[in-house]
This record gives C-alpha cells, structure tokens and sequence, in this order.
C-alpha cells in the first residue's frame, strides 16, 4: 500500500515538474517569493520551492476531491 502512494507522488512531481516550464510562462511558477534562480558558470540553476509546494498543495486538493 506504501509503495503505490510512494508511486503515485513520484509520478505526479515528475509530471509537475516537466509542466513547470510550461505553467511558467502562463502563470508567476517558478517566480513566487521563496523560489530561487542561481546564475553560475554561463547556467542557470532553479529551485522553485514555494511552487513546488504550491502545486503540491493542488495536487492534493484535486486527489481529495477525487
């Protein structure tokens, strides 16, 4: 039973973080207060930590609801 949620979160980030460009450009992803951009060696680095819990937040909302 553990396994599938573990499954289930797995591929429900990775779907989210795939979507992340995409959902960027049409909404603040990636660009709220706590996310962070690094400049580093001609590369950029992101850690988009607020969005990566505010999606999480909806997934879950959406999975309750369901």
């Amino acid at each position: 039973m553990l396994i599938k949620w573990l499954l289930s979160i797995v591929i429900v980030v990775a779907l989210l973080g795939g979507l992340q460009p995409l959902l960027a450009r049409y909404c603040r992803l990636g660009r709220l207060p706590g996310d962070i951009t690094v400049h580093r060696g001609g590369r950029v680095w992101q850690l988009p930590f607020a969005s990566t819990v505010l999606m999480s937040l909806l997934a879950w909302l959406i999975l309750r609801w369901l």
